[in-house]
């Protein structure tokens, strides 16, 4: 990976990871979330640098940030919504500045593919009054973020990177053109009270040089190498950045366009020249009127979300339609959508064969009868009420469980459970998180919960992982971000350290023990936990016997659909269970459901 002059095949993220590696960063943190992860997957295979996996993206930040103060460059990456959780530090370095360069990665997810939310994180941006740099392709992420720790030392500021789905998981040919370079070989901290403590005193003055350094700014955008005019012909001009760029270009090949590498502070004169140049200006960009408010702010005419959506990602069909419906394009231009081949089978979300939580999701459905709730036509209040959190445990909203009753974000399930058990609803409340998310952002909940007197159970599903991104690691696994043995923290031993005395650990597919657990502490007047252990049925290599339905047993109850499992199938009114998909002895669970004991493996009757 280190041959200069070379061409690569990378995708975004591994093209920043490269990157960023050849511009010295010496600290990498990260918490993982789509579209981001592979970006600190990739970094971590470097040992001579740091790598972590932090337990949130605002522990990331303030990790990240440190080093910065010390003269190491130092880059954190997460998902959009991450963001949202390390806003208090990367605010505060917005104000205290830095040393060695800090580089902030955004990694947004129009169309919400994997996310609770679409967000625009430009937006941070101005908020902060940080740069933000937009690539358009892996070539430019390779060379915009030496660009981004060069700015960051040069401005005394963290540097704001955004980079959405397309952009990160895409693949393009890289020119590999750099090794790697250490800036600071032996950083150290300097004593500067005025610099880095921000009490009022210090931190008046600080935000005077804050506003300074942005009209700095916004003088280098002028100048800066990836804000680029591309002169066409002149009846239309399209200003644009990151994918968005790709789309137009390609349905209009003709037109002038301003691609901006650069989009905070933006570059009021370079845009003003490019206005004057063309008879019709429009913007083109995904998400929020970020450009092309901005650019009317500055009493330039110009117009794009009449006519281009704000809702989900772009594509050259959907931009072409639209412009097309704006008389942009003639009507011969409208593109046909190709439907989907027929017959193909549906794959709607569902739990993996052998997952964990199929089981308790099985007991928290029959206990709290969901589907009489379901099967009413007027709203009902839960006999059983279900908080929800992130993390591939959310599946279980779907049919055929029907188990969660909200979902926010990240640790919001313990909070949320609280409040309507403190409003006084008369249902039992249940919050549900997992191990890795419990981690992230339940701890605070728990002892909130706590402290505040909660009747409340919170099942924490530990399958030792984070799995709904890829199974990275986390503080409970044992193992660092670069494969390392690491220091475990016990969840038992914290919950209990926090200060809740009924604690429980149960096997997650054992459906007696679980709703055993699950009746008694739902009767307790305290804040009970229910610690739900079993290993992600993806990380378990060896399976041993599947198991199978005995037809002559088999009433066709639907006892064991009702679980999801996708191993288990019906056609023509016969259920069967399909031996390359079922987990075998490692789950059990349809077996342990079956009212006519007509699933068993080899060897017990079948």
């Amino acid at each position: 990976m280190n041959k200069v002059n070379t061409l690569q095949l990378l995708s975004g993220n591994e093209a920043l990871a490269l990157s960023a590696y050849h511009a010295g960063v010496q600290v990498a943190t990260a918490y993982p979330g789509t579209p981001s992860t592979e970006i600190l997957e990739n970094l971590s295979r470097f040992k001579d640098i740091h790598a972590e996996w932090s337990t949130n993206e605002k522990v990331a930040m303030e990790v990240a940030l440190g080093a910065a103060y010390t003269g190491a460059r130092a880059m954190v990456s997460m998902k959009h919504v991450g963001l949202n959780v390390a806003a208090d530090p990367f605010m505060a370095a917005s104000i205290t500045g830095i040393i060695g360069g800090l580089v902030v990665i955004t990694a947004d997810d129009p169309q919400i593919h994997s996310s609770q939310n679409e967000q625009d994180n430009r937006h941070y941006a101005r908020l902060a009054k940080v740069p933000m740099l937009e690539p358009s392709d892996s070539q430019e992420i390779y060379d915009l973020i030496p660009l981004a720790f060069d700015m960051s030392e040069q401005f005394d500021t963290p540097v704001l990177v955004r980079t959405t789905m397309r952009i990160a998981h895409s693949k393009s040919v890289v020119n590999v053109k750099r090794s790697r370079t250490v800036k600071n070989a032996q950083p150290a901290f300097h004593f500067n009270v005025q610099k880095y403590v921000m009490l009022p005193v210090n931190a008046l003055p600080r935000h005077v040089l804050v506003e300074k350094r942005l009209l700095k700014l916004a003088d280098f955008s002028e100048t800066f190498p990836f804000n680029q005019i591309t002169w066409g012909k002149r009846d239309l001009g399209i200003v644009t950045s990151g994918v968005a760029y790709q789309y137009a270009r390609e349905v209009f090949p003709e037109a002038s366009f301003l691609k901006l590498g650069m989009t905070w502070p933006l570059p009021k004169k370079l845009i003003k020249k490019f206005a004057d140049g063309v008879k019709r200006l429009i913007v083109i960009e995904e998400l929020d009127a970020f450009l092309q408010e901005n650019i009317q702010a500055m009493g330039i005419k110009v117009t794009g979300k009449e006519f281009i959506p704000l809702v989900g990602e772009l594509n050259t069909r959907i931009v072409t339609d639209n412009c097309v419906g704006a008389g942009l394009l003639p009507e011969s231009e409208t593109v046909k959508v190709i439907p989907p081949a027929s017959g193909m089978p549906r794959r709607p979300p569902l739990l993996c064969p052998g997952c964990p939580h199929t089981g308790i999701y099985s007991v928290l459905n029959t206990i709290g009868q969901r589907s009489k709730l379901l099967e009413s036509k007027e709203p009902q209040e839960p006999k059983l009420i279900i908080a929800g959190d992130i993390g591939c445990y959310t599946l279980g909203a779907y049919p055929p469980l029907n188990v969660l009753d909200t979902t926010a974000c990240m640790g919001a399930g313990i909070g949320q459970a609280l409040g309507m058990e403190k409003a006084g609803v008369k249902s039992k409340v249940v919050a549900v998180i997992g191990d890795s998310t419990f981690m992230h952002s339940g701890i605070t909940g728990l002892i909130n919960a706590v402290y505040n007197d909660g009747h409340i159970t919170i099942l924490i599903l530990d399958n030792h992982t984070t799995a709904m991104t890829g199974h990275q690691e986390h503080p409970g696994t044992g193992l660092s971000a670069q494969g390392e043995p690491a220091a475990i923290v016990d969840i038992e031993s914290l919950v209990k350290g926090i200060g809740v005395k009924d604690v429980k650990v149960i096997n997650a597919f054992d459906i007696k023990a679980l709703r055993a657990g699950v009746k008694d502490s739902l009767e307790r007047p305290e804040v009970s936990v229910i610690i739900v252990r079993g290993n992600c049925a993806v990380k378990v290599k060896k399976r041993a016997n599947p198991r199978a339905v005995d037809a002559e047993k088999c009433t066709q109850c639907g006892t064991c659909l009702r679980l999801g499992c996708a191993a288990i199938q019906t056609k023509d009114g016969v259920v069967s269970i399909d031996p390359t998909l079922c987990a075998g002895d490692i789950c059990t669970i349809c077996e342990q459901l079956c009212p006519q004991k007509a699933i068993s493996g080899p060897g017990k009757g079948n």
